[in-house]
């Protein structure tokens, strides 16, 4: 879960009790970005069987000037430890380190799919499970795969498929990574950053 609240002593706290009593378990806090007297955080938590998220978000938005910006399900891998685990992976193995970075960007920056995309020959290299089997005009609909960026796609850019907020990072080859989500929520200047680093690495 994404949370904004107000940067001062004792947010974090009163969030967390706020939480607790929806019976939800916080298993780590990743601070994301900070900005004009407020924080980013993101919560990975467990909540007890039967337990309507709705009642994570009326219980989390009860605590004064805080807002829920997105909930969803998530594998445990994620944050700062994930970032490490797949940089280890594509030192390992160099020559596939495109790849890994597409294979893993779902666990790593939290998105629901993503696309390894020849930008010179407009063509798909590689994607994980939920992402779409693009053709050339497919690619082209991505927009720019030469600049780092983040847009959001239009409802039905591809046939079927609804408005899809992106994240773009060329690799110093032919070829670019495009993370996707479906519904949210937007990537953070932070997140741009960490995706620009990690694909500068991949070589």
């Amino acid at each position: 879960m994404r949370v904004a609240l107000p940067d001062r002593p004792g947010s974090l706290g009163a969030v967390a009790t706020a939480m607790g009593t929806v019976g939800a378990d916080i298993n780590a806090v990743e601070i994301v970005e900070k900005y004009e007297g407020y924080a980013v955080d993101d919560f990975m938590l467990e909540l007890p069987n039967g337990t309507p998220p709705d009642s994570l978000v009326t219980a989390c938005t009860s605590v004064r000037g805080v807002e829920v910006v997105w909930l969803s399900h998530y594998p445990e891998a994620w944050g700062l430890q994930a970032d490490v685990d797949v940089l280890n992976a594509m030192t390992e193995d160099p020559e596939h380190a495109e790849e890994i970075l597409t294979r893993e960007a779902p666990q790593v920056f939290r998105v629901t799919w993503a696309v390894l995309v020849d930008r010179a020959e407009g063509r798909l290299l590689a994607n994980t499970d939920l992402a779409p089997e693009l053709d050339t005009d497919g690619v082209r609909a991505l927009g720019d795969l030469g600049t780092l960026r983040d847009d959001e796609l239009p409802n039905d850019w591809l046939p079927g498929w609804g408005e899809t907020l992106i994240a773009v990072a060329p690799f110093r080859s032919d070829a670019s990574i495009v993370l996707a989500r479906r519904g949210g929520p937007e990537f953070l200047k932070s997140e741009i950053a960490r995706l620009r680093h990690l694909a500068a690495l991949a070589q």
